[in-house]
């Protein structure tokens, strides 16, 4: 095995002191690394041409815009981190995010994808992902005590940039999880992997959609996140306040919540036209 450099140390180091998830971590690792590659040198010897150089070549090869942004993320943190050359990360441009609307699925078709998962675990798991509108990291760290069922809620202790929030217990979820808990007797993680004293990973429960998805017969594209979207969209079209759904999604900004208005169809449907407040003749009188 290589010996680590000790930039790659240095950079763990100031990763771990951040707190930054072990996803982050790996991510990060992973892009400095490609980079690195990419020039055969070492990054402390590049510099900024070097660095939009390599920006040039992604976009040339296809790079998607969340993963150009992932590794502008990593080089940013390099430079204004660990090579604390405060002037570089600024010049580091991200990706602009296409403007596209998430896919929703209507409530027939959450049934049937539910449905449509073969494995006990995986469903529970999804439908917990749908009940409470959680990521695919949330929905895989529950423990059994973040189940609150006193107080009908659950806690979700490390969300995304690890923040901490409460979403709500729904009773059905709470009897479904009743009864898998009978069935499946976990014990500190709710949805463990082959090593119980290990979390389900992501990419278990991202098979289990494809497979549904093909069972069910849908036409949508339907990941773990799909069934976060359509949590939101159909709280939205239910009448509840945008900004509840803020708080219950973990969004920091109002404006990343408000695109779930442009998906929602009830919403849209029950929404009058100025029109209608307008005593206005179109047509010409018969003769």
């Amino acid at each position: 095995m290589a010996e680590m450099s000790p930039l790659r140390r240095r950079m763990i180091e100031d990763m771990t002191v951040r707190n930054l998830s072990p996803a982050t971590q790996q991510s990060y690792l992973y892009a400095v690394a490609k980079f690195s590659r990419y020039f055969g040198r070492s990054p402390d010897r590049l510099g900024l041409d070097d660095i939009h150089a390599f920006q040039v070549h992604l976009v040339s090869k296809g790079i998607s815009w969340s993963g150009l942004n992932q590794i502008v993320c990593a080089l940013r943190f390099l430079y204004g981190v660990t090579l604390g050359q405060d002037t570089i990360p600024e010049h580091i441009p991200y990706a602009r995010e296409p403007r596209q609307l998430p896919v929703v699925l209507s409530s027939d078709e959450v049934v049937e994808f539910l449905q449509a998962v073969s494995s006990l675990k995986a469903r529970v798991a999804l439908t917990t992902a749908y009940a409470a509108g959680l990521r695919v990291s949330e929905v895989c760290g529950l423990r059994a005590n973040d189940i609150d069922s006193s107080r009908m809620v659950i806690h979700i202790t490390r969300g995304k940039g690890g923040k901490a929030r409460y979403v709500m217990l729904s009773p059905e979820l709470l009897g479904i999880l009743r009864s898998y808990w009978r069935l499946a007797r976990p014990r500190d993680i709710l949805f463990p992997g082959r090593d119980s004293d290990k979390p389900i990973e992501p990419w278990v429960l991202h098979s289990a959609c494809r497979s549904a998805v093909a069972a069910a017969g849908l036409s949508k594209h339907v990941t773990v996140h799909t069934l976060r979207h359509s949590f939101a969209t159909h709280l939205l079209e239910n009448g509840t306040d945008i900004r509840i759904i803020q708080v219950l999604l973990g969004h920091a900004n109002l404006s990343t919540t408000a695109r779930y208005a442009q998906v929602s169809t009830d919403t849209i449907r029950s929404t009058a036209s100025p029109l209608d407040r307008l005593r206005l003749e179109v047509t010409p009188p018969e003769s």
